[in-house]
């Protein structure tokens, strides 16, 4: 597969803002984890398909690290970008920031990074561009994107050998 021409990381940037509002949070008056894993999934696939502009796949979900707990009455806002591509897949970085509303205090909430595949018109992994950085955030996270991916590939085979282990295991 040929991979198609480069493109800027900025042009993947995909910002979403939402009230944290009761049915979102759990008895303690925090934004749901499930909640907020399933937005940063939603966000990080427009990213990617922004990116791509081709139908994406979430393959990968890396540890989401929850730093402050997120309030009822909150914004939580997520910025999501390609950091880094492939062939066919494409790392994305999602920064979730929460605000109190009244006060104006701004916090890193959480943060992730997600793996998606571009899919061609046959559901097929399709080529992608390669993402270029320019600002020196952005040339960070493209230069460790490779480590990531190591640690990814690694965490892969692992699950594989549970897989098997689990599949062969009689309770």
């Amino acid at each position: 597969m040929q991979q198609q021409p480069s493109k800027k990381m900025k042009e993947s940037l995909t910002i979403k803002t939402s009230h944290v509002s009761p049915p979102d949070t759990n008895h303690h008056g925090n934004l749901f984890g499930g909640k907020l894993m399933s937005d940063v999934d939603d966000v990080a696939s427009i990213a990617a398909a922004r990116f791509s502009r081709k139908p994406v796949v979430t393959v990968s979900t890396d540890s989401v690290d929850f730093l402050k707990p997120i309030r009822i009455g909150d914004a939580v806002t997520m910025e999501a970008i390609v950091t880094w591509s492939g062939t066919t897949s494409m790392e994305v970085f999602v920064k979730v920031l929460s605000e109190h509303l009244i006060t104006g205090e701004k916090s890193l909430a959480a943060f992730s990074f997600l793996t998606f595949v571009a899919l061609d018109e046959n559901g097929r992994p399709s080529p992608v561009p390669k993402a270029i950085p320019e600002s020196e955030e952005e040339r960070w996270l493209n230069e460790t994107a490779k480590g990531r991916a190591a640690n990814r590939q690694q965490r892969k085979k692992e699950s594989k050998d549970l897989a098997d282990f689990f599949s062969n295991l009689s309770l």
